[in-house]
């Protein structure tokens, strides 16, 4: 057990982009060692290592408190992580042992199994994207396929949910946190299986990482709500619109309160409270801007969308979207070369689209931008097309690559771009939606050339 003499503060480590802990004071250190790691090896303490792989993945700082276990006991640390490279820095600012807390998880999954043998008609089984790995075979017979069949497909496409008497969404409530879950009224859609409650627990690998859910479904009375007329008309994108309702309410609180804190409106604060609080207002908009990529990827694949024909000027889009970029390309040491302010080239397309696309091609030319580096926006006519060109100085993307990326969720820099994999793939859907197209045209070392096509008029 580590010694319960408390720690001098703050306490460092570093782990590497492989998950090593690479650094680490004595304490931290031994915590590690207690934990079955070893030096320079994977770190095995599982809260602090999904911190970790948190902040890797968004590439933005975050704080939090984290719970360890050593032999009997709980050890409750607050840590603060950031990037540093293609490491992760680690400061832990407090240190509290306390006798280790019934395993509260084991409990309840005995509940849920309780619950699965006594009064289920069904069980199911989901990964941590929410995708099916089993549900049991009179389910799947309702809903006219195999197991096999529907094996990898996403839960809520076979699944609708309904709100519970209060408002919530417990299904997704619980996912957000990732704690059990009861009491989610449900309908297998297009069958007459009938109205649903469901109950689920999360499962979790030895390190802590979330494995997916399991759990089990029983019929229950249907009410006006949950009625087949109103499945019927529960479209696909419910289940985006779930997530902002669930997700953005408490990341605006989070990012309001993180930025009254770090302005020390209400008095002075601790040397690093305030850092901290910055860092989490911007982990909390960078998690609110991928809340909005996925609410917008539910609209646009939503059957039936088209986007407004409106009558706008490709040049004028082109200047206001490099004068929203203007401060951050400033900030890079960028310029951007937009079209001069008597340049005009009419087109047909939804005015705020076609400037969504406009300012994700700029800002991704930004971010892949060297210090010193050139934009360049090229406006012109084609025969029948308005074609605007966003041209960059960047490191270039290899032929083979020039369709993955306009992927769902692909990203060529990985998990350190801190992007969401989903603006590129939305751009070219809204493109085309408008009867245009986005392309690239690159080589790697030779920057990128994107081509955004809309109808001319």
């Amino acid at each position: 057990m580590i010694e319960e003499a408390i720690p001098l503060f703050p306490i460092y480590g570093k782990v590497d982009a492989e998950g090593r802990l690479i650094e680490a004071d004595p304490p931290l250190a031994a915590l590690h060692s207690q934990t079955g790691g070893k030096p320079g090896g994977a770190l095995t303490i599982p809260q602090l290592a999904a911190l970790v792989r948190l902040v890797a993945r968004l590439q933005a700082a975050v704080s939090r408190p984290v719970t360890a276990g050593d032999d009997g006991t709980d050890i409750d640390l607050f840590v603060h992580a950031r990037p540093d490279g293609d490491h992760v820095s680690i400061e832990i600012t407090d240190w509290t042992s306390r006798p280790t807390q019934p395993n509260v998880r084991a409990r309840s999954e005995g509940r849920i199994e309780d619950f699965q043998r006594a009064s289920a008609d069904f069980q199911w089984a989901v990964s941590d994207e929410l995708k099916l790995t089993d549900i049991s075979q009179n389910a799947a017979a309702a809903l006219g396929s195999t197991v096999s069949g529907l094996v990898g497909q996403s839960f809520t496409r076979l699944f609708g949910l309904f709100d519970s008497p209060d408002g919530s969404m417990p299904m997704l409530d619980a996912v957000a946190t990732q704690r059990p879950f009861d009491g989610q009224r449900s309908r297998l859609r297009g069958t007459d299986f009938g109205m649903l409650v469901l109950e689920g627990n999360p499962i979790f690998d030895e390190k802590g990482k979330l494995l997916g859910y399991r759990g089990a479904a029983r019929r229950i009375e249907e009410d006006d709500a949950t009625s087949p007329a109103a499945v019927a008309s529960l479209a696909d994108e419910t289940f985006g619109a779930e997530i902002g309702k669930v997700l953005k309410a408490p990341l605006d609180r989070i990012i309001a309160n993180a930025d009254t804190i770090s302005t020390q409106a209400d008095g002075p604060l601790r040397r690093g409270y305030a850092d901290y609080a910055t860092d989490i207002a911007s982990a909390g908009r960078h998690l609110m801007s991928l809340v909005d990529d996925l609410i917008e990827l539910q609209t646009i694949e939503a059957p039936g969308y088209t986007p407004e024909r409106d009558e706008i000027d490709l040049c004028d889009l082109a200047r206001r979207a490099a004068g929203l970029l203007q401060v951050r390309a400033a900030d890079s040491n960028v310029r951007i070369d937009r079209p001069g302010d008597d340049e005009i080239l009419p087109a047909y397309g939804e005015f705020r689209r076609v400037l969504q696309i406009l300012v994700n091609l700029i800002g991704n030319a930004v971010r892949h931008s060297p210090e010193g580096g050139m934009i360049w926006l090229r406006a012109e006519r084609e025969g029948d097309n308005a074609v605007l060109i966003v041209a960059d100085q960047g490191s270039g993307i290899a032929e083979g690559d020039h369709e993955r990326i306009f992927e769902k969720f692909e990203r060529l820099h990985g998990a350190q771009s801190g992007a969401s994999g989903l603006g590129l793939y939305i751009s070219r859907q809204l493109a085309r939606a408008m009867g245009g197209d986005l392309t690239v045209d690159s080589a790697l070392g030779q920057g990128a050339r994107f081509v955004l096509t809309l109808p001319a008029r």
